[in-house]
């Protein structure tokens, strides 16, 4: 567990985070222009290309070593009924990532990528070697009641996703992926979303994992409550997070936070991991150079939280299940962009006359 994490710290770390850099893209977008394809075909895997440019300041990379960091929490607000799985399934999840058998486990260890379960505030206790121990609290409170958490545990759990960020850099990671597991963390996402975007409960709020039509009524219900009796400041993202969110979403936060310290890619996998990318973007929208979504997610939050962001999935899988599932799948979509960068011919290589390109390329 970190010892202490406080709004200094935070603002420290937010502060030396730097932008992309602007002429390696420049000259990663003039050297697609000269790879044997018409100009833009190759469109999202040229894109990929030139922003990994701008992320490393190389104009051409590789993602040998990946990894997926999954932030799992328990959530208090599952006592209202919010949620169609128990409580118990956080922790069985969890443990099952460490042995390949969860759907984003079982896609990780078929990619070689490495998986990193950090537990952040998982309820039951547990013996499995294979998590990591960064438990703030044993899940958090009631928010339809109160607070989900003190400003001091928020603050501590985003530090915790930094740590988790920059000891990815330490183990030579090319690039990261940021998933979750917490029963009920789809209200607490809805919740947070709604209050940083001010859009209504029904606009953020989806099935989850599933509910019937009178408990996904009550879902909404509780999200609203908790809102009303929290009153969060939308302008302190610290203040959302401790008193809607979930120990998961602040540390994922985190995470997005580190990664641009670190300059490293990350990836963001579906609806919760997209809420704390937005809370992250919203610390320092600076973040947002180095965030690549994988899919869009089915839960109707999602598409608010990416116009937020201005960001395009390059997947659509009618997937909603979470864990980081998206990521591995992104990394290979990732992968392949970096390949272009690296093996694609040029024209000259390919003895071919570009001239015919010349009138087409001043309209790109």
């Amino acid at each position: 567990m970190l010892e202490k994490f406080t709004d200094e710290d935070l603002q420290q770390e937010l502060s030396q985070i730097r932008g992309a850099d602007e002429e390696r893209i420049k000259e990663a977008q003039d050297y697609t222009l000269k790879l044997v394809a018409p100009p833009g075909s190759l469109g999202k895997l040229y894109s990929l290309g030139w922003q990994l440019a701008g992320i490393s300041g190389k104009l051409h990379n590789d993602i040998p070593k990946r990894r997926i960091i999954v932030l799992c929490a328990d959530n208090g607000v599952v006592e209202e009924g919010v949620s169609s799985a128990p409580q118990s399934v956080t922790v069985s999840q969890a443990i099952n990532m460490t042995r390949h058998m969860t759907g984003m486990s079982t896609l990780a260890k078929h990619f070689d990528v490495d998986v990193c379960v950090a537990d952040l505030g998982i309820a039951a206790d547990y013996n499995c070697p294979g998590i990591e121990d960064w438990r703030i609290r044993k899940s958090t409170g009631n928010i339809a009641k109160g607070p989900a958490m003190t400003r001091k545990e928020a603050l501590l759990a985003i530090g915790t996703g930094i740590r988790l960020a920059k000891n990815a850099k330490k183990d030579g990671m090319d690039i990261i992926g940021v998933g979750e597991m917490g029963i009920g963390n789809t209200s607490t996402s809805s919740a947070v979303l709604s209050v940083l975007t001010g859009a209504a409960v029904e606009e953020v709020t989806g099935l989850g994992g599933g509910l019937t039509s009178d408990a996904f009524a009550k879902k909404k219900q509780v999200i609203r409550q908790a809102i009303e009796v929290n009153q969060p400041d939308k302008t302190d993202i610290v203040d959302v997070i401790a008193k809607v969110g979930g120990l998961d979403i602040a540390a994922m936060c985190g995470v997005f936070i580190g990664a641009a310290i670190e300059r490293i890619p990350v990836v963001i996998d579906g609806f919760i991991s997209i809420v704390a990318a937005l809370c992250a973007y919203r610390l320092n929208p600076l973040t947002r150079v180095f965030m690549i979504p994988s899919h869009v997610s089915v839960e109707v939050g999602y598409l608010i939280a990416q116009k937020e962001m201005g960001l395009e999935p390059f997947l659509q899988m009618d997937m909603r299940l979470g864990e980081g599932s998206g990521c591995p799948l992104a990394f290979q979509i990732i992968e392949a962009a970096c390949s272009i960068m690296n093996e694609m011919a040029s024209f000259e290589e390919a003895s071919i006359d570009d001239g015919y390109l010349t009138e087409v390329r001043k309209v790109m």
